[in-house]
């Protein structure tokens, strides 16, 4: 797939937004929009109601491990077909509707059991939890690959547009819709009643229905150029699942299990190392992910060794993906954009992470914020979409990523404006607009970078890292966010996140310059 986008006119783009594929990624961003707070925020609420202790909510945090190991079985959604399925509707619908009725049997999975029915029951709804976790995250994983794959490079900005709208939509109806249902049902925190939050997490599963009918009316996207990496033969499929199945196996376990040593770790860093606590945990959890895929691919090999596995899927499976994208740019070029892939979003998030903190600091109520930030925020974050959408349509994927840079470091000293004037409740409507504005936009057009940026060959899996990248960095200076506040103010915080969005805006640039030498494109 190109990364070098046409131009086209004004009345192509905005013809470009009637397109099925277009208007279906509406509807499967919804569908993805609806799980993730059915697991924490939704259901957070539902065990406070029902009396479960704060220490025992901590089960639930392994519900986030699907989104976490992304990438770990996103090669089986480029690899495997699934029996019958793949025959009737095709390799990418065939896999979304089987995650589609997990994620739906998840749901009702977990209406199905009272929370407040003591440890078992507890037990019960944390593995229904992950379950509804490891679904969600595959669904996310094929609709990140139908869509690269359904439609022409051009189109991908408001591809990624329409799924964020749909995205946003789908977690409103999870987060206030499954809130405001329990309460109509009769259930409140002096008052709990089980049947009110079972009616809410079934409709919950009932508006899943709109997924599931969206899978089967779009089309299978054409990749008969990458048929050949898809399995033929018994022996061949019996043994990729026993691949798949031994390094997965070895990697969850082995995460699960070295909690306590990490945490040993975490302490030690803190305490001799003298290292700041977030830095800390960092260094931690990633020396335990790398540990736990050290094991995974230790597994991998040792079943090769012994015969149970070929070498060839091995290599297949983990290592071409990663291989072929180096080969594709050539390693330079590869590491530009990788950087830019992990730096693109570090303005926008290290601010964020202080801002409701901000909001506070400045006087405005939780009202006011929630009012501002949130409900308004979320229109201006669509309409940036939008915007973002139709002109990267307009003038080109790389055009509008460094517009897209400059805008969300600029918007950043907006934040001066507000720290100046205090409690305005005008001017944080302004700032909120121009940030959110902007926000969209950069993220339509990094989307359809990233989606260009795959080859389809192994779309899934090259996405999926794609996408865990393109977040650990910025999180990870994130977490010195607060401490930054404490030790410079707010107003050299802002000019900070500022500064920070000058290298991203130049790797943005310089990036452009690499791709347009690149030949050969892949799709």
């Amino acid at each position: 797939m190109s990364v070098q986008s046409a131009q086209h006119s004004w009345r192509d783009a905005w013809r470009a937004w009637t397109r099925p594929q277009v208007l279906g990624m509406l509807f499967l961003g919804f569908s993805a929009g609806v799980p993730i707070l059915l697991i924490f925020s939704s259901l957070s609420l539902w065990l406070r109601e029902a009396g479960v202790e704060r220490a025992a909510v901590t089960y639930f945090s392994w519900a986030a491990l699907g989104y976490s190991f992304k990438f770990v079985w996103a090669p089986v959604i480029d690899k495997l077909p699934l029996p019958l399925l793949a025959s009737l509707l095709g390799q990418r619908r065939a896999w979304l509707l089987l995650a589609q009725g997990a994620v739906i049997a998840a749901i009702v999975l977990m209406a199905s059991i009272d929370p407040a029915g003591g440890e078992s029951a507890l037990t019960l709804m944390a593995l229904a939890a992950v379950m509804l976790g490891f679904s969600a995250a595959t669904q996310d994983i094929v609709i990140d690959a139908y869509r690269i794959e359904a439609a022409e490079s051009e189109l991908q900005a408001m591809m990624s547009a329409t799924y964020i709208a749909g995205y946003r939509i789908g977690m409103l109806v999870a987060g206030a819709g499954a809130l405001f249902l329990a309460s109509a049902f009769g259930s409140s925190k002096g008052g709990y009643s089980y049947q009110a939050w079972m009616w809410s997490y079934l409709c919950m599963a009932g508006v899943m229905l709109v997924g599931v009918v969206t899978t089967l009316l779009i089309r299978e996207p054409d990749i008969s150029a990458s048929r050949s990496r898809y399995l033929h033969g018994l022996s061949a499929y019996l043994r990729f699942l026993l691949l798949f199945g031994l390094m997965v196996g070895g990697l969850v376990v082995t995460y699960l299990y070295s909690q306590p040593a990490v945490a040993g770790l975490k302490q030690w860093l803190t305490g001799a190392a003298a290292l700041n606590a977030h830095f800390a945990g960092f260094i931690s959890e990633a020396l335990r992910l790398l540990g736990a895929a050290a094991v995974a691919l230790l597994l991998g090999r040792v079943a090769v060794a012994v015969g149970l596995a070929r070498r060839e899927l091995l290599q297949e499976t983990y290592i071409d993906p990663v291989v072929e994208f180096f080969r594709r740019y050539g390693s330079s070029a590869a590491l530009i954009l990788l950087l830019l892939v992990g730096f693109y979003r570090i303005s926008d998030i290290v601010l964020g992470v202080v801002s409701n903190v901000f909001y506070q600091d400045m006087g405005f109520s939780k009202e006011e914020i929630a009012a501002v930030t949130k409900t308004f925020g979320l229109g201006m974050v669509l309409l940036g979409g939008f915007v973002g959408g139709t002109l990267t349509v307009r003038f080109g994927v790389m055009r509008m990523l460094v517009i897209g840079a400059l805008l969300s470091a600029l918007t950043n000293l907006l934040f001066l404006w507000l720290a100046h004037s205090g409690q305005d409740l005008l001017i944080l409507t302004v700032v909120i607009a121009a940030d959110n504005i902007s926000a969209g936009l950069a993220s339509a057009a990094f989307v359809g970078f990233l989606s260009s940026l795959t080859n389809i060959a192994f779309t899934a899996m090259q996405y999926a890292i794609f996408s865990s990248m393109m977040t650990l960095f910025p999180k990870l200076l994130g977490g010195y966010s607060g401490g930054i506040v404490d030790a410079w103010g707010y107003e050299n915080f802002f000019i900070l996140t500022a500064l920070i969005g000058v290298p991203v805006l130049f790797l943005a640039w310089y990036s452009g310059r690499l791709l347009r030498n690149v030949s050969g494109s892949v799709r």
